[in-house]
């Protein structure tokens, strides 16, 4: 028996197949998911931020599988989420005043609805953030943004999968 189970999991390694457990909580009769892109309240010009952090988010859902990405009118649930705040602030300040680092916050709110009847399940608010040298250039501070984008995405994830 256990070398079957051994044989198994060798398969499934080399076959490259991913597999998450993060969805055995979900109840079974919700298996899709919609996501909207998300509304951008938070005053702060960041071309393609909202498109980014939705495709970001849909591609983690993919990733995981534990709910299908489908369009609103075929899904069992939505994430509906608003961008309520980007910061770009001073993090590390040196001794002669010079900003050495600099911290992009992105806080964001979001709800998960049961579509099929009409009821909200949850609504929280995410906060991430990812810190940048500022002597590196513009690519660094994109790159920060990515970054907290991608720790927000996983929060929602977990919690929309996870948090039953």
């Amino acid at each position: 028996m256990i070398k079957h189970i051994f044989y198994f999991l060798f398969i499934l390694i080399i076959s490259g197949c991913s597999y998450s457990f993060t969805g055995a909580s979900i109840p079974a009769d919700m298996r899709t998911v919609a996501i909207p892109v998300f509304d951008d309240i938070s005053g702060y010009t960041e071309a393609g931020l909202r498109e980014i952090l939705t495709n970001s988010l849909i591609q983690k859902f993919i990733q995981d599988n534990s709910l299908q990405v489908v369009d609103k009118k075929y899904s069992d649930t939505i994430l509906e989420g608003i961008i309520t705040a980007l910061r770009d602030e001073p993090f590390v300040i040196t001794g002669n005043e010079q900003v050495n680092s600099r911290r992009i916050v992105i806080q964001v709110k979001v709800k998960f609805i049961d579509q099929r009847t009409k009821r909200q399940i949850w609504e929280k608010n995410f906060s991430q953030y990812s810190d940048y040298a500022v002597d590196v250039g513009l690519a660094a501070k994109q790159q920060a943004i990515q970054k907290a984008i991608d720790n927000l995405t996983e929060d929602i994830l977990i919690a929309t999968v996870s948090d039953w």
